[in-house]
């Protein structure tokens, strides 16, 4: 029923925001960091991920091993004009870009930045929350939902939002323990 199509909903937003949560910079380096950035390669507009094959090399480098050298240039090209912070070699189809350590101000503003995106998406839920009982209201009086069916789907609403706000808290608290190593 409609706590169904919430908890869908719910789903989509904390994964959006685990998405989110994985393009932001900490001081190991993952493909999420560089994966989506846009470069533009043969006319269009293209992300990394689509333009190489991206590895890790411990302790703070990404590899990426381009299909061709124009992929290469306009990978290089995209990742020093990203504003990340990072600086990209390029010898041959290969781009290895070199993460620098985070400062203390740096490391705060990522902070203010995790937690006001946690926000946004905690206020999204409460929003599709409010819509959710709406429907409930608006089936309960339109004879569809008797009185414990309305009950049953808002406590069930309920339940699944704050599942959800669990969720986008832990994912927050974890990336912020992650830039602060």
């Amino acid at each position: 029923m409609l706590s169904d199509e919430f908890k869908h909903q719910t789903k989509g937003i904390v994964q959006k925001i685990k998405d989110e949560l994985s393009s932001v910079r900490t001081n190991r380096p993952s493909a999420g960091m560089i994966e989506n950035i846009k470069a533009e390669c043969y006319g269009q507009s293209m992300l990394i991920k689509q333009l190489g094959s991206i590895s890790i090399l411990p302790p703070r480098e990404i590899q990426i091993q381009a299909w061709d050298k124009e992929a290469a240039q306009s990978i290089t090209q995209a990742i020093e004009s990203s504003h990340t912070g990072f600086t990209a070699n390029t010898e041959g189809n290969t781009i290895r870009v070199f993460l620098p350590e985070l400062n203390k101000e740096r490391r705060e503003e990522l902070t203010k930045h995790i937690k006001k995106m946690g926000e946004e998406n905690r206020i999204q839920i409460r929003g599709a929350r409010d819509e959710a009982n709406k429907k409930v209201e608006r089936q309960e009086k339109g004879g569809e939902l008797n009185e414990d069916q309305k009950f049953r789907e808002r406590n069930e609403i309920q339940k699944a939002t704050e599942k959800a706000n669990q969720e986008i808290e832990e994912l927050i608290e974890r990336k912020i323990k992650e830039i602060s190593e």
